[in-house]
């Protein structure tokens, strides 16, 4: 089966009842997990732009003797502010521009919400996908619930990790553009790889994959998470994100097991 083929049977079985009921549950609790900490986050900002808070020193000489007094106050619709929330057009891009850097921030957070919800119902998806396509090719996986959480972490980890380094190349025109999404790239690669090479493969076999793949499945997944920044794309998207690759992880273990029929016979005992 070649990518063209690959590309339309995913669409085919993306298509069908059960994936679409499938569907709804990540993007019915995304959206509600999303909107909650997009209205919180942007309300805090609007409300920002009314107060201000001002903390200064004045020293003053009496009788030769320094005196510091410290002034902390909360100004409530100081001057600039005032200006800019008394007059409509400038009150309504300062409230746009803050909706639209929270709206920016929301579809990244979105995609690493998606990602964590769909790791939960990738085996269910990936055995609905062996029944139609892979009765000869055994899910035998190679992780469980403890391991799967370590990982978890420790990409999230290596993705803050990313975040910080990459923040000289933030100020760069163009290049902040792929600095700022190869963190959250990483992440995405390495959780939805290890969600459907765990759910399929033993360790072993997973290893071989991406050695000899390592191309064609970074290809992949960089396009889906290309994908997933088009506004609730991800939503839908992320159970046919599992359908692409878990086409992809089923065809390398066939071939795999059928250049070692010892080892298929193992498995089958």
């Amino acid at each position: 089966m070649n990518e063209k083929e690959i590309l339309f049977q995913s669409i085919k079985d993306f298509s069908t009842p059960k994936m679409l009921k499938y569907a709804l549950f990540p993007f019915i609790i995304s959206i509600i997990i999303m909107y909650i900490i997009f209205f919180t986050v942007a309300g805090m900002g609007v409300e920002q732009l009314g107060t201000m808070h001002v903390e200064s020193s004045q020293t003053t000489m009496h009788g030769g003797i320094p005196h510091t007094e410290n002034i902390e106050a909360e100004l409530e619709g100081s001057a600039i502010m005032k200006f800019l929330m008394s007059y409509t057009i400038t009150s309504w891009l300062a409230t746009f521009l803050i909706y639209v850097i929270g709206g920016f921030l929301t579809i990244y957070l979105s995609v690493f919400v998606a990602v964590i919800i769909i790791g939960f119902l990738t085996p269910l998806i990936l055995k609905e996908l062996r029944l139609r396509h892979y009765k000869d090719v055994d899910m035998i996986g190679h992780s469980n619930l403890i391991s799967a959480i370590f990982l978890a972490i420790k990409y999230s980890a290596v993705m803050i990790l990313l975040f910080f380094l990459l923040i000289p190349f933030y100020f760069v025109p163009l290049l902040n553009i792929v600095a700022i999404n190869i963190p959250l790239y990483y992440f995405f690669h390495k959780m939805l790889t290890f969600d459907v090479s765990s759910s399929i493969c033993t360790k072993e076999e997973a290893k071989q994959i991406a050695f000899f793949n390592k191309n064609n499945i970074r290809l992949k997944t960089l396009l889906l998470y290309l994908i997933s920044l088009v506004p609730f794309a991800i939503f839908f998207g992320a159970i046919f994100f599992v359908i692409y690759l878990g086409h992809t992880y089923f065809l390398e273990v066939r071939k795999i097991r059928a250049l070692s029929p010892s080892l298929a016979q193992d498995l089958q005992a």
